[in-house]
């Protein structure tokens, strides 16, 4: 499918004046509170713990060859700091947020390449795609299907997705593993082939190399390094390497659809002319949701995640900053009408993603209705 950009037209004046007004109103708060709207010292003491939290135990073992069963727990605790690193440090880098130099934002965007990742990729698949048309199938790579499972209500239902509730965290646990082997190739392709990606062919080829190169020292360091230097048995440094990714798969999936597959969301569709009859930031709060935003060990965690509509709406803003905006961003929505939709705890907003899974895999495709 060639890429043809989708145009959000509204007439409502009111609901255009909801973000303009929000807009205003969110740089007072940085204003009248004389604070930058990127990193503070929270952050950097955030940085630095998630970053030890993957690096030092891999450190660890290869310097100190633990027990397997030693070595297992920090191959877990380096799931849980990839996952923190991808959430927290990288994420708002690579939107430009977290800093006002570009220079720290770009080191601190490739510590995606420390997980297996590509900031090129990346910024196409979330800053561009996801977050200019959320939840729009064939557009959102986040709610496109994968592999057996469904995330959209207008793709083909097949036998299994009824199923999907149940096999669905298992194959969680293995999406990153799949990020870190061909993802970043097979998406490259996909989006040259489809224009998103405009660079030139001299530019790909370059690219391309990169992604290779980035890859090749990341493998090398996981496996090279640790069997062939340090005399560690294959078998235990690969048990421990899929332990971490799927604590760091399951980890980093569940938190991004927590805040667009669950109930009370909307998917639309563009009509012929390429057009979504809606305003932009209205759209933005109608295909997203807020969970846990009381959680401050969550909201820590998570890198403001759990405030996704805040994060949809100003990228640029660190997201440490997000649960001081989030009551200006919902008291103007109530106030234009506007919804904001949230699940106030991690568990309802697991439900409603686990009920949102299970209605995806019942109802009938888009093109079998139509039939």
């Amino acid at each position: 499918m060639a890429f043809s950009p989708i145009r959000f037209v509204d007439k409502n004046k009111d609901k255009a004046l909801f973000f303009a007004t929000l807009r205003k109103r969110v740089d007072g708060y940085f204003r009248d509170n004389k604070i930058s709207k990127h990193y503070n010292s929270t952050m950097v003491i955030k940085t630095v713990i998630l970053l030890s939290a993957y690096i030092l135990p891999f450190v660890y073992i290869l310097v100190f060859n633990p027990t397997f069963h030693v070595a297992l727990c920090l191959w877990a605790l380096m799931g849980f700091g990839l996952a923190g690193i991808g959430m927290s440090v990288m994420h708002d880098a690579n939107h430009g947020a977290y800093s006002s130099s570009h220079r720290v934002n770009y080191w601190l965007g490739h510590t995606l390449n420390l997980l297996g990742g590509s900031v090129f990729n990346w910024k196409m698949q979330h800053n561009v795609m996801h977050h200019t048309y959320t939840n729009i199938v064939h557009y959102d790579d986040d709610i496109a299907d994968k592999l057996i499972l469904k995330f959209n209500p207008h793709t083909e239902v097949k036998w299994y997705h009824k199923l999907q509730v149940v096999y669905a965290f298992l194959f969680y646990g293995i999406l990153t593993l799949y990020w870190a082997l061909l993802k970043d190739f097979v998406q490259f392709n996909k989006y040259t082939k489809q224009g998103v990606n405009t660079s030139t062919k001299k530019q790909n080829q370059s690219l391309w190399t990169k992604i290779l190169v980035s890859k090749l020292v990341y493998w090398a360091a996981f496996f090279i390094l640790p069997v062939f230097v340090f005399g560690i048995p294959f078998y235990q440094v690969l048990m421990g390497y899929l332990l971490m990714q799927f604590i760091s798969g399951v980890v980093l999936t569940v938190i991004f659809q927590l805040a667009h597959t669950v109930e009370g969301t909307t998917h639309p569709l563009p009509d012929k002319d390429m057009t979504i009859e809606n305003n932009w930031a209205v759209h933005q709060m109608n295909t997203t949701v807020n969970f846990s935003r009381k959680n401050k060990w969550i909201s820590w965690y998570v890198g403001g995640l759990n405030f996704q509509i805040e994060h949809h709406l100003f990228p640029t803003i660190c997201h440490v900053h997000y649960p001081a905006i989030s009551d200006i961003v919902k008291s103007t929505a109530e106030e234009f009408g506007v919804p904001y939709l949230e699940n106030e705890t991690f568990g309802k907003a697991l439900k409603s993603h686990m009920k949102a899974i299970i209605s995806f895999g019942k109802i009938p495709s888009l093109n079998e209705a139509i039939g």
